[in-house]
């Protein structure tokens, strides 16, 4: 069998395409099914069936999208209750494809219905899709189904669910199989999450925390211990994959484009700008937000799903026209381009300047200064860069109004400088007494 592995980076996410004898399976796909139809043709091969290993909360799938445009099945566990057509994919079902085996465990933790998907060859080649169960040096979270999807559990519960799993769900697996899991370092499904993009089944037993010795409590009160925050979106995600999302480019259709027309807009829109933080500096539109997106390594999926809310309307303002795709695109990854009111580039037109930060006078007189730390809480628990900051973290910030001193400026920072962009612009917004500077990346310069 042949297994491809694709990477969506702002996401950490991890999807794959298994071909054998001309027919091909897709496990967890993302949104964009571009890049697996392009591997479909080059192998000129048959898409046949679509795994899923559970409804995602942090990404939206293109699996409905799959089976209305090419008939592929969709294979999910009956616990999700899925609203799409699909076949249920359980403990001791299995499909043939090719000279590949399919089969499902049924594997709790992360949520109530995680299955893991195993594949195994004519020669005797294993290969495990985790999802987010196992994790390469970390298992999934099992915080993100207490409000959200077909089936809720409380946190405690899933924990109890994830140390059964990993005592006795892979045990009949040899050594030599591949894992492959649905994220890496990076992801907000885990914490201690690998680089690596895949092991084996015995390096994880012997090197994975989760394989360790450990009492059930102990266990449970590890894997509760110091989870990273949730977006906003998670929940709102996991319902639209339990439905199945609509058609991925078509829901850019009729979303008004106004080329440096701005004055339709209300002042008490919602405006988004993910141009660079010196364009944004430079001059932006009163009341915006910079959630910067110009490379890969901007997260502004994970950023705009924490500090807008689901179906919270919004304006969009790019750089260029050219970039109208890809941002849509990223954003469509969240399920968040319906909330879209309109795109907007500035064009030629002057509206307001950030102001810039006098970098030696606040190394010289800090105190003069109010300084808002945006890192999420176990960033600062690991230390503080200034000892005074008052601790906000950013997803947190619109609402923090009346956590904020006005006596002095304020200095908003992060850990190095891509998310105080995002931070600033909204502390500016909602204090308006006093100046508001992005420290940026001169954050770096405290902490070297």
């Amino acid at each position: 069998m042949i297994i491809k592995q694709f990477e969506d980076k702002p996401l950490a996410h991890y999807s794959y395409a298994i071909i054998s004898d001309g027919k091909m399976a897709f496990v967890d796909p993302s949104r964009d099914v571009k890049l697996y139809y392009d591997l479909a043709e080059k192998h000129n091969a048959k898409i046949i069936a679509v795994f899923e290993t559970h409804p995602h909360a942090d990404f939206v799938s293109s699996h409905l999208q799959i089976h209305k445009e090419t008939g592929a099945k969709i294979y999910v566990s009956k616990l999700v209750g899925a609203n799409y057509p699909h076949q249920t994919f359980d403990d001791g079902d299995t499909l043939n494809l090719g000279a590949v085996t399919f089969s499902a465990i049924n594997s709790p933790g992360h949520s109530p219905d995680s299955i893991t998907i195993i594949a195994n060859d004519a020669d005797n080649n294993y290969a495990m899709f985790s999802g987010d169960t196992l994790f390469i040096g970390d298992v999934g979270r099992p915080d993100l189904r207490e409000k959200a999807g077909n089936m809720k559990a409380k946190r405690e519960e899933l924990a109890k669910s994830m140390y059964h799993t990993m005592r006795h769900k892979f045990n009949h697996l040899p050594d030599t199989t591949t894992v492959y899991p649905a994220h890496g370092a990076g992801s907000l499904c885990g914490k201690n999450m690998s680089t690596d993009a895949s092991s084996t089944l015995g390096r994880e037993r012997t090197e994975n925390w989760a394989f360790k010795d450990l009492t059930e409590d102990q266990f449970v009160n590890h894997i509760l211990k110091d989870q990273p925050f949730i977006p906003s979106y998670f929940g709102f995600n996991v319902d639209i994959n339990k439905t199945g999302a609509d058609n991925f480019e078509s829901t850019f259709c009729g979303i008004p484009f106004s080329f440096g027309i701005t004055n339709f807009i209300n002042a008490d829109s919602l405006i988004i700008d993910v141009r660079s933080a010196s364009q944004f500096k430079e001059n932006h539109l009163k009341g915006s937000i910079n959630i910067i997106a110009e490379t890969e390594d901007d997260k502004v999926e994970t950023w705009l799903g924490s500090i807008v809310a689901p179906n919270e309307a919004f304006h969009l303002v790019i750089n260029s026209i050219n970039d109208r795709k890809t941002i849509l695109s990223r954003i469509a990854k969240i399920g968040y381009e319906k909330q879209i009111k309109s795109i907007i580039t500035l064009g030629a037109n002057t509206f307001e300047a950030f102001k810039v930060l006098d970098i030696k006078d606040f190394k010289k007189h800090p105190n003069q200064y109010t300084i808002i730390d945006i890192r999420n809480a176990s960033e600062v628990a690991e230390g503080k860069i200034f000892e005074t900051a008052i601790s906000i973290p950013l997803h947190q910030l619109r609402a923090s109004q009346s956590q904020i001193p006005t006596d002095k400026p304020i200095v908003v920072h992060c850990a190095g400088g891509y998310r105080s962009a995002a931070g600033s612009s909204i502390i500016s917004n909602i204090i308006k007494r006093v100046p508001v500077y992005d420290l940026s990346d001169a954050v770096k310069t405290f902490t070297a």
